[in-house]
């Protein structure tokens, strides 16, 4: 298990796939996303990783804090995550991770905070129907109406829905694919929506429901100290990464196309002769029925019945 890495929020944008179809994306910024603490199983009782991103003023760091960014000799962080990690994917202290650390095709799980909505009432944060907007209802039509019992319990249970703080809530949005990275900027660029207001810190880590990309740097994506950069070859400006890619399917010839077509006719042509069989069956039935009648009321029998 690998360490996930801290993120900030920038906005959304979209990107195009070479045959001209965009995709909206999610852009975050990895900013001197650092080491500055681990947990190992002899000294802590379990094995994991804490980094810190971003830069905040040292008179704005408790005195504890400030200790530990000194020791780990680091610069204080604005925002500090621990993740547990495997054994054999333990970081040294002070090891920067970048944006390489993940790969494009790559499926992610992002944790973060919602954006709040202050006071929301019961139709707003719980998609309430409200009241009737006519008769029977003076100035109370977005109310959520009762939320009390009879005598017995005689109060409101727990949980009730009703107005209140909507937002600003830990959740986890999973399975999201990353269509491209820029190592050199520090950028990740997720297909769709994540929680968050622009500007939030958001916790990146592989997708849990799904086998790690086998791409993937192991143990993590290190930036490596007075060594040549990478070449790694990028799609072009505002293209997706031939890894995230998904080809849509191939549209039928036109030869399939006229088979279809006549299989369609031949079957319509089919059905419409049953049609015209069964109704001459049906009238010829009802003839038959209406001669056999007739016949009936002619006998000397039924003659016999009228005069008795």
């Amino acid at each position: 298990m690998r360490t996930g890495v801290i993120a900030k929020k920038m906005g959304m944008t979209r990107l195009f796939q070479a045959d001209g179809r965009h995709v909206p994306v999610t852009v975050l910024q990895l900013e001197d996303v650092q080491v500055v603490a681990r947990r190992e199983q002899d000294k802590d009782g379990y094995t994991a990783v804490q980094l810190g991103a971003g830069k905040a003023k040292a008179k704005n760091v408790a005195k504890p804090q400030r200790v530990a960014f000194g020791k780990a000799e680091v610069e204080p962080k604005a925002k500090v995550v621990e993740f547990r990690v495997a054994e054999d994917a333990l970081l040294d202290v002070g090891a920067t991770i970048t944006a390489d650390h993940f790969v494009a095709g790559q499926l992610v799980d992002i944790r973060g905070v919602t954006q709040g909505k202050g006071f929301a009432g019961a139709m707003k944060r719980w998609n309430f129907g409200g009241l009737r907007a006519t008769h029977g209802v003076s100035v109370s039509h977005r109310s959520h109406g009762s939320t009390g019992n009879r005598q017995d319990p005689g109060r409101v249970f727990k949980n009730k829905k009703m107005a209140g703080h909507m937002g600003a809530r830990n959740r986890t949005q999973q399975n999201l694919e990353i269509v491209r990275t820029d190592a050199a900027r520090g950028l990740i660029f997720v297909k769709g929506s994540v929680p968050g207001s622009k500007g939030g810190w958001l916790a990146i880590t592989d997708a849990i429901k799904v086998p790690r990309n086998e791409n993937v740097p192991y143990p993590a994506g290190i930036l490596a100290t007075n060594a040549p950069e990478p070449d790694v070859e990028h799609a072009p400006a505002g293209l997706v990464d031939e890894a995230a890619v998904h080809e849509i399917p191939a549209l039928p010839s036109d030869e399939e196309v006229a088979a279809i077509a006549a299989e369609q006719e031949a079957g319509a042509a089919a059905e419409a002769a049953a049609a015209e069989e069964a109704a001459a069956a049906e009238a010829t039935a009802a003839d038959d029925n209406k001669d056999a009648g007739s016949a009936d009321a002619g006998t000397p029998a039924a003659d016999e019945s009228k005069e008795g």
